[in-house]
Formats: C-alpha cells, structure tokens, sequence
C-alpha cells in the first residue's frame, strides 16, 4: 500500500508531514512518539475522517478500512448487539460469541453496553470492528484504558485478526513494550514527522537518528 506524501495545517500551524510512504503487505506497523507528535492526526488521514491538505492516502483508494478512533463508543444496548451491529452474513452471532470469548467479555454478553467501565468499552470496540475483514485495520491507542492482562489478550486478537485476514495494521500506542510484543515495523514521529521507520528490532537494536535514540532512552528510564 503507497501513500503519496501529505501534509496537514491547523490554524496555520503544520502539524504532520509525511513523505511517499510504502506500507508491506500482512504486517503490523507500530506508530510510537511523544504526545503532540502527530500520531492521532495521522490515523485519522490514513483512515478518511480527515483529509489532508494534499496528497492521496488510503481512503481515496478504495481500500476497505476499519478504524478504531481512541475514544471508544458503546450503544445503549447489550454488549453483543454492539458487536452484531458490525455483523455480515449468517455467522455473525457465531463471531460475535468467538470475539467475546477470546477476549474474556462472554460473561457480559447480554449486558447493556453503557454500563462497562472503559477498559470493558476498549475492548468490545475492538471485537465490533473486528466482525468484518478489512484490507486495512488502524487502531488509536485501543489498550489505553485496559489493564496489562486485558492489553495482552487484545494484543493476541490483533495478531490473529491479522494473521487470518492478511491485512495491514497500523497501531497507535503511547507504549514502546507494546510496540515490541505486537508489530513487525515501527513509525517514529517525532515533531509531527516521521524521523525513523522500518523494521522494529534493526530500529531497537540500532537506532539511526538522534531523535530516536533520546526516546528510547527516555522509556528505559522511566
């Protein structure tokens, strides 16, 4: 998948910059920086809420994308009507139930929705937009509000989703051992551009820019 490059202003203020960019085929990309980096804008260009102020970008492709924005929503109905909303076909109720079990929500199936706490509403997002296959998937931080054991059964039905349907990820997280667990390649923005990218353990094990090199410091000591 190739982007052309793009840019996007707020208020006159330039807030992402992103060369031609080639995405591989069936891999994980992790999408890593500071807050105010741009991470979120570009999730949101790549998935068509926002267009940038030039450029093409995957939503102009016709490429099927889902698109998991940071804030979670949940409809004032039960947890596995939320999911079914997303359903195509006679086996969406069979997925449904799938989705809900892989990710420990089984037991709240029949509860209305507005009554899970946000790390429940992270995850039944996620398992709604996973009842269909697309050819791109992007995810805005979708653990934020989970805990470390909820982020690791995500983390694992992400790589399936992605293992099964052969699609491209493209994964926002503030986490850098996130990062590591789930995604083959790394995007580091750093000043709303990407400053480094490509394989994720060549870029850990020798990180090329200045930039780069002071994040990772930052994280290991924290």
């Amino acid at each position: 998948m190739r982007t052309d490059a793009f840019t996007k202003t707020y208020d006159g203020r330039r807030v992402l910059s992103m060369p031609e960019f080639e995405f591989d085929e069936k891999s994980v990309y992790a999408v890593i920086g500071a807050n105010g980096s741009g991470k979120s804008t570009l999730a949101r260009i790549l998935s068509g809420t926002i267009q940038p102020d030039c450029g093409k970008y995957p939503a102009s492709g016709g490429l099927s994308i889902g698109y998991m924005p940071q804030k979670s929503f949940a409809f004032g109905m039960t947890v596995k009507k939320n999911l079914l909303l997303n359903g195509v076909g006679a086996g969406s109720g069979q997925r449904a139930d799938e989705l809900l079990r892989k990710i420990q929500l089984e037991e709240l199936a029949g509860k209305n929705a507005h009554g899970l706490s946000g790390g429940e509403t992270q995850r039944m997002a996620l398992c709604r937009l996973m009842m269909r296959d697309y050819q791109l998937l992007i995810l805005d931080e979708p653990t934020a509000s989970m805990d470390v054991e909820a982020s690791l059964l995500a983390e694992a039905l992400i790589r399936e989703y992605q293992n099964k349907t052969g699609c491209i990820v493209i994964l926002i997280t503030h986490s850098l051992p996130q990062a590591a667990r789930a995604a083959d390649n790394l995007i580091f923005l750093h000043a709303g551009a990407p400053a480094e990218w490509g394989r994720l353990k060549a870029m850990m094990d020798a990180p090329r820019s200045d930039a780069f090199r002071e994040y990772l410091d930052f994280c290991l000591k924290r």
